[in-house]
């Protein structure tokens, strides 16, 4: 099994506590609040958030997977860090066991910068391509977007 690898980093005028907050801490809450067609509820279906809990991701009825569900490996707020993976899903997976993702954002005098990677641990035998990850490397963006958006209309929201 071989690992593949694909960083992005982000910038925002958002300050890294706000963001994190929103994307990683309060997300069960926010984004479906914020996305209700693609992302129907986030809960935790075992722990509170903290380090070894399960979040589970409820998708729309438009949205191609109906749930995803992601352990939370390390956190470290202070740092504003995250790293979970993905451990089940309604689509099986033909190319890769599970994806490992890793989000740190670091403060900046204009807002902050989001250095996301994630690693693909690819089946033995299979070989993972730049367009097999890219629908989801498009989404992680657009959804950062959204966030950003919805926290620079709300600046209350996340403090």
């Amino acid at each position: 099994m071989g690992v593949v690898t694909y960083s992005q980093e982000l910038t925002s005028t958002v300050a890294s506590s706000r963001m994190f907050k929103a994307l990683v801490l309060d997300s069960h809450n926010i984004i479906p609040m914020i996305v209700p067609g693609g992302i129907k509820s986030v809960e935790f279906i075992e722990g509170d958030g903290g380090v070894g809990s399960i979040k589970q991701t409820n998708f729309g009825e438009s949205a191609h997977i109906k749930y995803t569900k992601h352990k939370i490996d390390a956190l470290d707020v202070e740092n504003f860090y995250c790293k979970y993976t993905l451990i089940e899903s309604d689509i099986k997976f033909d190319k890769i066991d599970l994806i490992v993702y890793e989000v740190k954002f670091t403060s900046v005098d204009s807002g902050c910068v989001c250095k996301m990677s994630s690693n693909y641990h690819v089946k033995e035998g299979a070989e993972l391509k730049e367009d097999d990850i890219k629908q989801g490397k498009d989404r992680a963006m657009g959804l950062f977007k959204i966030v950003e958006e919805y926290l620079l209309a709300n600046p209350a929201v996340c403090t």
